[in-house]
């Protein structure tokens, strides 16, 4: 199949993108840049340079015939949504509408969105189900949000196939890939950054949150297993109108934990320094993915943190030789 991934250049995209290839695919990539440069891209697809509010491009490129579109190309940082939220209503969900419009001019009709954990906010319980109140604590979950509304509508109304990803923390490394953010906001690469020597220590974001070492916990999955529920996904639209996904490990860990893991996997002692908390960040977050299991048959296979630390440290040391 011919597709075309949105933010195909970025960690999460690429390793998509990567897979794809890897699978026999045609695959285009479609980026900005603006997180990411041409180095990135990964071996054996296409690349346009291109807005994701540019309409007109958009329609040119779709007109040329794909399958189906999957869909990264966003901003990320909740923190930084909090500061200027602007941006991310006008990034993630007025330039998906552009998005969107164009598939519908070009007729392709079916779409794997990147959506997030973020939409739940304060969950009422954990782990999470995917019918779990909608209540984002941040302008980042919320313009997440919007999009999962307007594919809703899409669908209803033109018949638009799609399958909505909600991810927990994304981490580790594969195919000589892994995560890196300018300016780096991510807590594993931080942390082994400090291991690196490229940072004195680690800032943790508030120790007093009601969990058992007064630190927030999140559910952190590899990347690979990530890429795998993709392309399940995208399969699993050729018979089902619409999907709505937690992608997670089940398991949660706390950041004291995870700086504890990177002890382990490094020999490194990982000094840190307690700053107030962030606003917007909820204390927990752990996925239950017992859904995508049971209908697509999808599990994790990077089931330990240590395993997920263990690819991404491997990874920044040969990034930083």
């Amino acid at each position: 199949m011919r597709i075309l991934v949105t933010g195909g250049a970025g960690y999460i995209g690429g390793m998509v993108a990567l897979t794809l290839a890897r699978q026999g695919h045609a695959v285009v990539v479609y980026d900005n840049l603006c997180h990411a440069t041409r180095a990135l891209l990964p071996a054996g697809v296409d690349f346009v340079h291109g807005e994701l509010a540019d309409r007109s491009a958009l329609e040119k490129l779709l007109a040329s015939g794909f399958d189906g579109v999957m869909h990264f190309a966003a901003l990320i940082e909740a923190g930084d949504s909090m500061q200027k939220p602007e941006l991310y209503f006008r990034n993630n969900s007025a330039s998906t509408l552009t998005l969107l419009e164009a598939m519908l001019t070009a007729r392709v009709l079916r779409l794997v969105f990147s959506s997030t954990a973020a939409v739940y906010g304060e969950p009422d319980v954990t782990p999470i189900p995917e019918d779990a109140p909608l209540r984002p604590t941040n302008p980042y979950g919320e313009s997440k949000l919007l999009v999962e509304k307007m594919l809703s509508w899409m669908y209803r109304v033109h018949g638009l196939r799609y399958a909505s990803l909600r991810y927990f923390n994304v981490a580790g490394a594969m195919g000589g890939r892994g995560e890196a953010h300018e300016p780096e906001s991510h807590l594993i690469p931080l942390v082994l950054e400090v291991a690196l020597g490229r940072r004195g220590h680690i800032r943790i974001y508030g120790d007093d949150y009601p969990t058992p070492d007064g630190t927030c916990v999140r559910d952190y999955i590899h990347v690979e297993d990530l890429a795998h529920a993709h392309l399940l996904a995208f399969e699993a639209l050729a018979n089902h109108e619409q999907l709505i996904y937690n992608l997670g490990n089940g398991a949660g860990f706390s950041v004291l934990e995870v700086i504890e893991s990177a002890r382990r996997v490094t020999g490194h002692p990982i000094p840190i320094e307690i700053q107030p908390r962030r606003p917007g960040d909820p204390a927990v977050l752990i996925a239950s993915s017992e859904k995508i299991a049971r209908e697509l048959g999808w599990k994790p296979r990077h089931t330990t943190l240590d395993m997920i630390i263990e690819s991404a440290w491997e990874w920044h040391q040969i990034r930083y030789r």
